[in-house]
């Protein structure tokens, strides 16, 4: 007897039989499950219709004589939205022109009545390994599809923009709902709108709010939305935002802001999913990923009582956080050419050379703004509007290389955290966010030993 199916950890593959004859449908099913194989059954072709979506995670055993649509008809159907799904067709004795014009239609098989149990477990396993191949390779392009968009976003070649990256690629296809930690200017929505492009709901609809940037007594109808007469001036309907991101992604920024009372509600959400308007009793189904961002310490202002526990803890189910620029400076160089080619384009202005100095200069500043101040301080290069950093370069670095000069930062930064750490490698390699013997490594290469 064969060893049940090996199936792909990610998702597991599943036959679907459709079959009218309870006798027939009931012999499929018990040869499936001694086999190992997951199995469902039904009794019409309008039933299995309403199973298979476009990337069905399993093959279809169907009749060719079924009540209402037949199975020829479903054959098309299913092939027309999914061109690779195996589909197996069952077909009477002496069918023969039937079962050839089912493999024209695109069937992966055809088993004739009577058939044994063993013969219909061995096409169906053979169905299930093309199948399982199929949808590793689709995984495999989407994913390689999912990291270049990623990268053409979040640019960066440091190691936490790679782990950064490395998260998202994992988050985004899945329905966790994530919290975004980051300094202002970080880009926090820029990645919450990652996560929501390369999703399966990026059909759907996508809808920010600023918890910070509406009056308390506002955001409550903004996010749940109310009925007419529900409060003075209310005069129609209004569909909520957390409503209008059903399907889709609902981005709230800066949500250390929002009100203690709405936190209560929201919460309520997010753990039942469903949403109630001001002035209405009717609790409206909502499926929807919820992603926060803040660039306070939730934990803590949950422990001094100014941000719900519970919401904190319902929120920080995945956590992505975003390091500050002044952490990551061997991103500068890159981040500046990327916005300087962007300022270029939208101001119709050729593209600066920036001389040493002044690379030392940014390469020296701490960032305060993060990623949107050196936006701001690439457009005013296009532009030709002077900026000055506060950091005048050191006389050796005048005259230096790009390269000399981020070696010479680097040199700077390792020993400054050195310095701080009373010369502990393994407490200066988690400040630095660098493996203990690639840091061993950089204090020998600048003779910082001893």
């Amino acid at each position: 007897m064969n060893p049940p199916l090996a199936l792909p950890q990610t998702e597991e593959l599943k036959v679907l039989i459709v079959e009218d004859d309870p006798n027939v449908r009931l012999g499929c099913e018990q040869a499936m499950q001694l086999a190992g194989i997951p199995v469902q059954a039904v009794a019409s072709a309008e039933a299995g219709q309403r199973l298979v979506g476009p990337d069905f995670p399993g093959v279809v055993v169907t009749d060719m004589r079924l009540p209402g649509m037949d199975g020829m008809q479903f054959l098309r159907a299913l092939i027309a939205q999914d061109a690779a799904l195996p589909v197996i067709m069952i077909t009477g004795h002496g069918d023969v022109t039937l079962a050839v014009e089912a493999m024209r239609s695109g069937a992966y098989d055809f088993i004739p009545k009577p058939f044994s149990p063993e013969h219909l477990v061995e096409v169906v396993r053979r169905a299930l390994e093309k199948r399982a191949l199929t949808m590793e390779v689709e995984s495999l392009r989407r994913r390689l599809h999912h990291r270049d968009a990623i990268e053409g976003r979040l640019i960066g070649r440091s190691p936490q923009m790679e782990k950064v990256r490395r998260l998202l690629l994992e988050l985004a296809d899945t329905s966790v709902d994530v919290l975004i930690v980051g300094e202002t200017g970080t880009g926090k929505e820029m990645v919450a709108r990652c996560l929501h492009d390369l999703s399966s709901r990026h059909a759907a609809n996508y809808v920010a709010l600023n918890c910070g940037g509406l009056p308390d007594n506002l955001i409550d109808s903004e996010l749940f939305g109310h009925e007419a007469g529900a409060f003075t001036g209310a005069q129609k309907r209004r569909i909520g935002k957390i409503e209008h991101a059903n399907g889709g992604t609902l981005f709230l920024d800066e949500v250390e802001s929002m009100p203690m009372a709405v936190q209560i509600k929201l919460l309520r959400v997010l753990q039942e999913r469903v949403v109630e308007r001001l002035g209405s009793n009717a609790l409206i189904p909502v499926v929807c990923r919820v992603v926060a961002a803040t660039k306070e310490d939730l934990r803590e202002l949950a422990d001094r009582q100014k941000f719900r526990a519970d919401l904190y803890y319902r929120l920080n189910v995945a956590r992505v956080e975003l390091p500050p620029l002044r952490e990551r400076r061997e991103d500068i160089p890159l981040l500046l050419e990327h916005f300087m080619l962007h300022a270029a384009q939208v101001h119709q202005r050729p593209i600066p050379e920036v001389a040493r100095d002044q690379m030392q200069q940014l390469m020296a500043h701490d960032w305060p703004g993060n990623v949107r101040e050196l936006r701001n301080a690439a457009e005013c290069l296009v532009l030709g509007l002077r900026r000055d950093f506060g950091a005048s370069p050191s006389p050796e670095a005048r005259g230096a290389s790009l390269a000399e000069a981020v070696e010479n930062f680097e040199r700077s930064l390792i020993a400054a955290e050195l310095r701080r750490q009373n010369g502990n490698l393994a407490r200066s390699s988690e400040a630095l966010q660098i493996a203990k013997t690639t840091l061993h490594d950089k204090i020998r290469k600048y003779g910082l030993a001893g």
